[in-house]
């Protein structure tokens, strides 16, 4: 895998996905192409951390490093989840 995608992705999954998709650079992967369409619109994180596990293993400090990332973006990186726990 490309270490520019893995760093992007970091901050800007969605992004990252569409533009590797229109270089045709997308890492290799199983899932059928609606699963990466799907994918891609709503859990673009969650996608991103099946390419790493498909390509890299589920060993890989890069693994390590999205899951974090989307556990604390989805769980309470937000403004709008703050001001929901507060209510």
């Amino acid at each position: 895998m490309d270490t520019a995608f893995l760093v992007i992705s970091l901050f800007l999954p969605r992004t990252t996905l569409v533009i590797y998709y229109f270089f045709l650079q997308i890492p290799f992967n199983t899932l059928p192409w609606i699963g990466d369409f799907l994918l891609t619109i709503f859990l673009p994180r969650v996608l991103v951390l099946i390419y790493i596990a498909q390509n890299l293993g589920t060993d890989s400090p890069w693994f390590w490093i999205h899951l974090v990332v989307a556990l604390i973006v989805y769980f309470g990186g937000s403004k709008k989840y703050r001001d929901f726990r507060k209510k």
